[in-house]
């Protein structure tokens, strides 16, 4: 699918995500922030289980809510809630500084809470029958902006501006921009209310296969939660001795694979769809295996780079297949549900991944490869019997 053929208002929301990509760098940040400041792996690792208790019941609740609301004033409210976080984040300092990083890291998760709401909006505002084509572009744009920006941000705050005062400065800064990410959000982006939600003639729910993807969300997520950014920056910094910026240089060729990976993508056929998820699982299991080894810096770089090309190649066929299974009258109220039940996985997974790489640093992706298998051999298992079928 070339640029011209998108709908406007897909190209609108894809060029929104493009905007916020450089400000997520806070997610390397943060964590970084917290072990600068005193924090061991494990600490960190419970710091983020702590404030994932409350969240599992309410994400479910907001998502029925939008079932009714405009789902735009949802995503206005998740970039508020990032910037009241950041600001506090970057007002963290002194006796009072726990209390602020908590009550920072609570506003971050209640704006994690309705990040369903991204899903839901895509499902509605993109072509149901282009899912697959336009979730290459969707991955690509922020990709593009990441490539960018990334290695700038990770140098300044690598090797210019390297203090716990510098990354609370650039918290503030971050927070502030989100004013004019609402602005875009309000002026730009349409709105998506009951009547645009009107599931396709002929839609039916078939439960049997949503199970099937429930499963699957359950084995991607405890791949993906026993091996989460803490474990990287823990690795890197302070094992392998290096600086955020060759961070930012793992994410930097892990967008430029990611790329690649949705060119790929656009050249498998529809009906080969489950094949692809299949080995994107299977790509990512040789990411967590050879990251269980414990690499040299370069390894990890590419490493990396191989894991994102196997997402970038099986994400557009997984979500099309997500979404042709959710009805859209209940769209919310669907991709709430799956995210809380995701968020019941996850809920110890941070504590655990830091307790692991206590014992060592790179045992968390030996849990992650568990992970990733399951999910790929279920993707086998599934073709089987629809061969059979």
């Amino acid at each position: 699918m070339r640029w011209r053929d998108i709908p406007r208002d897909a190209k609108v929301y894809m060029l929104y995500h493009t905007i916020i990509e450089p400000q997520l760098i806070v997610w390397l940040l943060f964590p970084l922030y917290l072990m600068k400041t005193g924090y061991s792996i494990l600490e960190v690792g419970a710091f983020f289980t702590a404030v994932n208790l409350a969240s599992i019941p309410l994400t479910y609740v907001f998502g029925r809510m939008f079932n009714r609301w405009d789902i735009k004033k949802g995503l206005i409210a998740i970039d508020f809630l990032d910037g009241v976080a950041y600001v506090l984040y970057g007002f963290a300092k002194g006796s009072i500084a726990p209390i602020l990083l908590f009550l920072g890291r609570l506003f971050e998760k209640l704006s994690e809470m309705l990040y369903p709401l991204y899903r839901a909006y895509e499902q509605i505002i993109y072509p149901r029958d282009k899912y697959e084509e336009i979730f290459t572009w969707h991955l690509r744009l922020p990709e593009i902006s990441r490539l960018i920006f990334f290695p700038i941000l990770g140098y300044i705050f690598g090797y210019i501006y390297t203090e716990p005062s510098h990354y609370r400065l650039a918290f503030l800064i971050f927070g502030l921009l989100s004013a004019f990410t609402i602005t875009y959000i309000w002026i730009f982006l349409p709105s998506v209310n009951k009547e645009e939600r009107i599931s396709p003639e002929g839609f039916k729910f078939r439960e049997g296969e949503f199970k099937l993807l429930l499963a699957f969300e359950g084995f991607l997520t405890i791949a993906w939660a026993l091996a989460p950014t803490i474990v990287l920056l823990n690795y890197v910094i302070f094992v392998l001795h290096k600086t955020i910026f060759e961070v930012t240089l793992i994410s930097c060729a892990s967008s430029v694979a990611t790329i690649l990976g949705t060119y790929v993508s656009e050249r498998i056929p529809k009906e080969r769809g489950f094949h692809a998820i299949a080995l994107g699982m299977f790509i990512n299991a040789f990411y967590a295996f050879v990251m269980a080894l414990s690499p040299p810096f370069w390894i990890v770089l590419l490493v990396y780079s191989l894991g994102d090309f196997g997402l970038a190649m099986w994400f557009p066929f997984y979500r099309a297949w997500m979404f042709r299974l959710i009805p859209n009258e209940r769209v919310s109220e669907f991709h709430a549900a799956i995210s809380s039940y995701r968020r019941v996985i996850e809920l110890v997974a941070p504590v655990i991944a830091g307790a692991l790489a206590t014992l060592h640093p790179t045992l968390p992706y030996a849990a992650s490869l568990v992970g990733f298998l399951s999910a790929g051999l279920m993707f086998i298992i599934i073709k089987r019997r629809e061969a059979t079928q």
